[in-house]
């Protein structure tokens, strides 16, 4: 009955839910304090130096929680420091992925000694529940968005439940717009980056047997309103008070729809932005793609090559990858005026010294701008973390950041798979390397990135992967 009658008055279940949750919001003579954390990570290598991306989940989480209760949040990344002492909080939630999960524990552990209600979301604690829930009072699998009523009820009414899982992820249409002030009003605020975080799509259909997208998002593929992306990016450059605002597209496979891809960089167009994106090579071989990625402003993709190998690709279940079509896609976003942030992993078991030489061959043949190398890690939750469990050298989560020695590949010794490694990240940033690969290029911080992984490369030995 409850259903017919928003039905027949136009009205929304969701927007029913949101009007009951304000009532019992407004029972409450206090509003209960939330305290979100984005934790840092110990690693060595070089993931939480320098500037940080904004924490686009955790702020549109807390855009949702701002509505009902009170609202801080900590990037540890920045320099925020953790508080010994909850007491000014009702509520601690914290975002993370399997990298930063001792320090995630660590502090649900001081939380909870503090009877504190602690709540868990993203990667780690979706693939990883039952081992996060020793630490917390509730483990949100999945999106918050999709639970966000549920948990928020229970909260205000003091009933937390150890698990919120959706039955069914919602549409994107009823996605708020992220209060960015969040993140910007800490006194830390200027370690971000420059980029801003916008979310188009969500979803990846494809299903990497290593990727854990599928689990977090679906793999159904969910996108929203064109209009309200480009009001979000106009927003932001009026906001910085510059038209040519620059943003990244956290999405994990924004161009999978071909229609929706194109129609809003027709858009984004007309408004004058900057922009970069992962994009799949679904589509990178057919020039209009890197044609009006270009005009739209685009001035970097970042691409999974991931290997040089047909037999490592099909064993990934990675199909978009067609080799043959590898040096196509680099001349289309080339002639465009966009620079190629590639991937490239080693460790798989059909891996060689020749796999080295042939992507250290490829990188420069084809001067791909900004060349990024990583170890196979087999993440906890999926398929290939299982088939790879009897050989994996440990789940010590610290080391779980793409760039530590997990296990050994069939054909190739531990020590010699990271000789070969480290020489192939200081060959491809020698100097003369990155002269060679960025000649007549833009000035602009793909340089400072390859000057700063020059020096980087330079102190690279085999202990850091150990």
């Amino acid at each position: 009955m409850a259903e017919e009658n928003t039905r027949n008055t136009g009205t929304t279940l969701h927007e029913v839910i949101g009007t009951s949750l304000k009532q019992l919001a407004a029972e409450k003579k206090n509003r209960k304090k939330w305290l979100f954390i984005q934790p840092k990570s110990s690693t060595s290598m070089m993931v939480d130096s320098g500037s940080v991306s904004m924490p686009l989940n955790l702020i549109m989480v807390a855009t949702l929680a701002g509505e009902f209760f009170n609202v801080t949040l900590i990037d540890e990344r920045t320099g925020d420091p953790v508080p010994e002492d909850f007491s000014a909080y009702d509520v601690v939630a914290i975002t993370f992925r399997t990298l930063n999960a001792s320090r995630a524990y660590s502090i649900g552990d001081r939380a909870l000694a503090q009877k504190k209600i602690v709540v868990f979301g993203g990667v780690h604690p979706t693939m990883m529940r039952e081992e996060a829930a020793e630490h917390c009072t509730s483990v949100v699998y999945g999106e918050v968005e999709s639970v966000w009523d549920d948990l928020a009820r229970d909260i205000l009414q003091g009933t937390p439940r150890p698990l919120y899982q959706a039955h069914e992820l919602q549409p994107m249409t009823t996605m708020r717009g992220p209060d960015f002030s969040y993140a910007l009003n800490s006194e830390h605020a200027n370690k971000y980056s420059s980029r801003i975080p916008v979310l188009a799509t969500k979803g990846c259909p494809v299903g990497c047997n290593f990727c854990t997208t599928p689990t977090i998002y679906g793999k159904s593929y969910r996108y929203r309103e064109i209009d309200l992306v480009l009001e979000e990016m106009q927003y932001h450059q009026e906001r910085l008070g510059k038209k040519r605002a620059t943003f990244s597209f956290m999405d994990d496979n924004i161009s999978f729809r071909p229609q929706y891809f194109t129609e809003l960089l027709e858009g984004m167009s007309k408004i004058g932005v900057r922009w970069n994106a992962n994009i799949s090579m679904n589509f990178l071989h057919k020039p209009e793609v890197a044609e009006i990625a270009g005009r739209s402003g685009c001035d970097l993709m970042s691409i999974g090559f991931e290997s040089l190998n047909p037999d490592i690709i099909k064993s990934m279940n990675k199909g978009a990858n067609r080799l043959q079509n590898y040096a196509t896609a680099v001349n289309n976003l080339h002639r465009n005026g966009i620079a190629i942030q590639g991937y490239f992993m080693f460790g798989f078991d059909d891996d060689s010294e020749k796999s080295f030489q042939a992507t250290y061959d490829f990188i420069m043949q084809n001067r791909i701008e900004f060349p990024v190398f990583s170890l196979v890690t087999p993440f906890p939750g999926t398929p290939y973390f299982e088939e790879m469990k009897p050989r994996i050298r440990h789940c010590d989560w610290d080391r779980y950041d793409t760039y530590h020695y997990m296990f050994e590949p069939r054909n190739m010794q531990g020590e010699k798979l990271l000789e070969n490694f480290i020489k192939l990240q200081q060959e491809v940033y020698k100097g003369r390397a990155i002269m060679k690969r960025m000649q007549g290029k833009p000035l602009n911080w793909v340089w400072l990135a390859n000057f700063k992984m020059h020096a980087f490369t330079r102190k690279l030995n085999i202990g850091m992967y150990l």
